[in-house]
């Protein structure tokens, strides 16, 4: 079975410091439309996966990019990078290569932490900010047995780490039950290319490495709820009001902390609030983005 392409989008290959890396593109550039830069989600999840519904509705006025991070689908060969950090300073230098200079960055889940980091970070390179189901703002998973027991399971050897992340992989359609609200709402590509990406033999390292970085004995170290505020360019939060994985709570924090961003929270859906109710998100994403289109392109800069 051939990998996954989303409707709208062409495959490209861009050499970074740290490897080759896929990235899916479509539409073109325009001086008066802001691109975007998609960053998928952890797991098995990929820019085809997590993009799916999205790359031809949303280029039709503004150009798209969406790489796959080393160790994820087409990029599954490039060593992975650990954190949420690395993983921002990667996307900065896949869009230096790429020659986009400023977008506006959106991120599901792992991805949506690497977009608050690249906000942080390098906030010359977002001019908005989008976050669906954010990771990056909790302090612990759930309660402190879960999140030692999580932390104790990602730090195994890797001689254990990997047999084991395989054999749960087997399990990975049954799994998509736990991601959304109901798994009729998904196409039936996506989680047949979601499946595919566990039967791979080195599936999800790039996500273990992270969870590695990220898990602590007692909490999070990746927890950006004190911090969050100095993100001063225009931010969407989009949360499914069920999600089982991320808990709503940390985007309604984040959203009250900072001086400039709208709280969207959809009732009956999961996880993969973007491919649940693709409708709704685009609604929400075309007026934040038109909003940001409005403000000259010097201005930009200067927020």
């Amino acid at each position: 079975m051939h990998p996954l392409i989303p409707p709208g989008a062409d495959v490209r290959h861009v050499d970074t410091p740290t490897g080759r890396l896929r990235v899916l593109h479509a539409g073109s550039a325009r001086p008066d439309t802001t691109p975007l830069v998609l960053i998928h989600g952890g797991g098995t999840d990929n820019a085809a996966i997590s993009w799916y519904r999205l790359f031809a509705p949303l280029s039709v006025d503004r150009e798209v990019w969406a790489p796959d991070l080393p160790g994820f689908g087409g990029s599954l060969d490039v060593p992975p990078v650990g954190g949420p950090r690395a993983l921002a300073d990667v996307v900065v230098r896949t869009m230096e290569a790429l020659d986009v200079p400023r977008a506006v960055v959106v991120g599901v889940s792992m991805g949506g932490d690497v977009a608050l980091n690249l906000a942080l970070d390098h906030p010359d390179r977002v001019a908005g900010l989008v976050g669906i189901a954010p990771g990056g703002l909790v302090s612990t998973l759930h309660h402190r047995y879960a999140q030692y027991w999580a932390w104790r399971s990602a730090h195994l050897p890797d001689t254990v780490l990997f047999p084991a992340a395989r054999l749960a992989n087997r399990f990975t359609r049954t799994a998509v039950h736990a991601i959304v609200k109901d798994p009729r709402s998904l196409p039936v590509e996506v989680v047949d290319e979601f499946v595919r990406e566990a039967s791979h033999p080195r599936a999800a390292r790039g996500y273990m490495r992270y969870n590695q970085a990220t898990l602590g004995r007692h909490g999070m170290r990746n927890d950006l709820t004190g911090r969050v505020h100095e993100i001063t360019v225009p931010a969407l939060f989009f949360h499914g009001r069920d999600d089982r994985l991320v808990d709503p709570a940390g985007s309604r924090r984040a959203a009250d902390l900072m001086s400039d961003a709208l709280r969207v929270e959809v009732p009956d859906c999961g996880h993969w609030a973007q491919l649940e109710r693709h409708d709704r998100f685009l609604e929400e994403t075309r007026g934040f983005l038109a909003r940001i289109d409005r403000v000259p392109p010097a201005s930009r800069r200067d927020r």
